[in-house]
């Protein structure tokens, strides 16, 4: 069920923290594919980048 999440008092949408795993996430997979090469295989790098992150 996708409730609120309290930090320290302030009240956060589930959404939120799923947006800051998923730039983690993005990084981590990105990092990989730059050092295997595999970024390369792209023609657009920016456009592949953020269609990782959603």
């Amino acid at each position: 069920m996708l409730t609120e999440v309290n930090l320290f008092g302030v009240f956060v949408a589930p959404l939120s923290i799923y947006a800051v795993a998923a730039v983690f996430v993005t990084l981590l997979l990105r990092s990989i594919l730059w050092r295997t090469g595999a970024l390369s295989w792209f023609w657009h790098v920016a456009l592949f980048e953020i269609a990782l992150y959603v």
